[in-house]
């Protein structure tokens, strides 16, 4: 049986930076996950996700808001471990290059990696999701359900 951590990263304080914890949320509130499924809202805890990789995930699949235009936009990317540089692992926030990196220098290895990511709008101090990040929240759901529903390593594209 194959394992899959599916991690909502983000600062809610900071608007769309919540985006991935909100996802992760509503992901959990609506149900139906696969058994060898997990899924966490890690927020800005990124030694314990790094920690929590140390448990042989064959698949991880982060969310979280990635640069880009247009607001809104929901993106599926794969992360190879040649994607990685040097990272410095930050036991008090979540660079996610770094802990990725980081994982490797606890021992571990990196799991098949994909990010289901959203450009955002507004990054700066705030709380709660500009509108059309929020409009994109139900598709980013849904996008999980769908490659979580296929054969690891075959739902990203």
């Amino acid at each position: 049986m194959s394992r899959v951590l599916v991690a909502g990263i983000g600062n809610l304080f900071r608007r769309d930076d919540g985006f991935g914890p909100e996802v992760v949320r509503r992901l959990l509130a609506s149900g139906g996950l696969p058994e060898d499924v997990r899924a966490v809202d890690y927020g800005i805890r990124g030694m314990h996700l790094a920690y929590d990789l140390l448990d042989g995930y064959e698949t991880l699949v982060l969310v979280d808001a990635v640069p880009g235009e247009p607001p809104g936009k929901v993106r599926v990317l794969e992360v190879r471990d040649g994607d990685l540089g040097p990272g410095r692992l930050d036991p008090h926030g979540m660079a996610p290059v770094a802990v990725l990196a980081g994982v490797r220098d606890l021992g571990g290895r990196l799991p098949r990696t994909y990010v289901v990511g959203c450009h955002p709008a507004d990054v700066e101090d705030g709380i709660g999701l500009s509108d059309p990040v929020e409009a994109a929240v139900p598709e980013a759901v849904a996008v999980l359900r769908t490659f979580l529903a296929a054969p690891v390593g075959q739902g990203a594209g």
